[in-house]
């Protein structure tokens, strides 16, 4: 593994902490339960809420970060804004007490804005780093040792949790983020200098965007795939978001069960990603995602009949193995429509689909929670995105493995 991979994977690492810590874990319980209150759903609805609007701003300014990253080759430097602009939201949770609704809901919109659009200049450097027979493989080692990172993350969490200093957690993440994110400001490659302006380069991209959309949009099997990507990816964003609130909420987990279910959920998630790794690249990323959209397809079934603790935690541990296999292997599927030097801008496509993706379901979960006083129901409306997921997407062509030679 050189440098730049290594640095690029450790990125996945250091974004890892807030992924588990604040997005799914113990932050989403603590603003619904504490901040909000949850008896009647409306945690749930202001939680949704939140999210849904994060990704919607990131949706709709991902075709101009593509452009600036493109053309004004600010790749690198928007990825270092984006990843301050999360860490400073982060830290500042530390100020929030009961009844700031509004101000922990501001902050959580800029904070997850600062991920989730990093993330697009964070994943359009996959093809750059890596040879195209390695995407799957690297794809996949950068999703496992993001899970290394959430272990620890949650580990540092639980130990300060223990000791009653909650508060201490979310700048704790921040540091976390910061630091760890360092060799990828150091040794991904560097911007270049072209002379052209951002507001320029934001424009000429986003017109480029356009075309380059519409290029997509033309290609039957490349709007297949987005059709089935923006339909499953909303199942999986929606289960990362709600997954500790229902724990707690439905059956009666404790602070400390949820880190330990969480923990066991990212051991899972470690060992399905290394273990799906080379698959990916051999037997090809369509084949490995469609089995991971059949085994959550299961799993959310299962979830709505499921009233005790230790049933819960044998399928989350399930989820976890499918959850680095899915994420892995879609964006090693999807690196396989990219020209070379558009890596950026289709990037940019890819997240404006990804992100929009993540709009309806926390909505739907949220106000399905709020309107029948249970959040049961809302379980059953994501397993129908992962079934009509896996409809669509066995009919794309495309796919195909990466190496060429036979999996021993």
């Amino acid at each position: 593994m050189n440098k730049k991979i290594l640095s690029w994977c450790l990125f996945d690492f250091a974004n890892s902490g807030y992924s588990a810590v604040i997005a799914a874990v113990i932050f989403p319980v603590y603003y619904a339960n504490v901040i909000v209150g949850n008896q009647s759903g409306e945690g749930d609805l202001w939680w949704g809420r939140a999210i849904a609007l994060s990704m919607a701003i990131v949706a709709v300014s991902s075709p101009f970060l593509g452009g600036i990253a493109d053309y004004a080759k600010a790749r690198k430097r928007l990825l270092i804004v984006y990843t301050l602009l999360c860490m400073s939201a982060v830290a500042c949770l530390y100020f929030l007490r009961k009844g700031m609704v509004i101000e922990g809901f501001i902050l959580i919109v800029l904070a997850n804005i600062g991920l989730e659009g990093g993330i697009v200049f964070y994943n359009s450097f996959l093809p750059e780093i890596a040879e195209t027979t390695h995407h799957g493989r690297v794809s996949a080692w950068g999703f496992g040792i993001g899970y290394l990172g959430s272990i620890l993350s949650l580990l540092l969490a639980f130990f300060l949790f223990s000791r009653g200093s909650i508060n201490v957690i979310w700048p704790m993440v921040a540091l976390f983020f910061g630091i760890f994110s360092l060799p990828a400001f150091l040794f991904l490659p560097a911007d270049s200098k072209t002379g052209i302006r951002a507001f320029s380069a934001a424009i000429d991209g986003f017109k480029h965007t356009g075309n380059t959309f519409r290029t997509i949009w033309a290609n039957k099997e490349q709007r297949k795939f987005l059709i089935a990507y923006l339909i499953y990816e909303d199942g999986v964003n929606t289960v990362i978001v709600f997954s500790s609130i229902f724990a707690a909420t439905t059956l009666q987990f404790t602070s400390a069960e949820l880190i330990g279910m969480y923990l066991i959920v990212q051991t899972t998630a470690l060992i399905g990603a290394f273990i799906m790794a080379k698959p990916t690249d051999y037997w090809g990323p369509k084949k490995v995602v469609m089995l991971s959209l059949i085994l959550w397809f299961i799993i959310t079934c299962s979830v709505f009949s499921v009233h005790e603790k230790t049933p819960f935690m044998v399928i989350a541990s399930m989820a976890g193995f499918g959850l680095g296999t899915v994420q892995a292997a879609t964006r090693a599927f999807y690196t396989q429509f990219i020209p070379e030097g558009q890596e950026s801008e289709y990037f940019g496509v890819f997240t404006l689909v990804g992100k929009s993706s993540a709009i309806i379901g926390p909505l739907v979960f949220g106000y399905a929670s709020s309107i029948f006083k249970s959040q049961r129901p809302a379980v059953l409306f994501v397993a129908l995105f992962f079934l009509a997921g896996l409809i669509i997407l066995q009919t794309v062509k495309g796919g195909r493995p990466n190496a060429n030679t036979l999996l021993l």
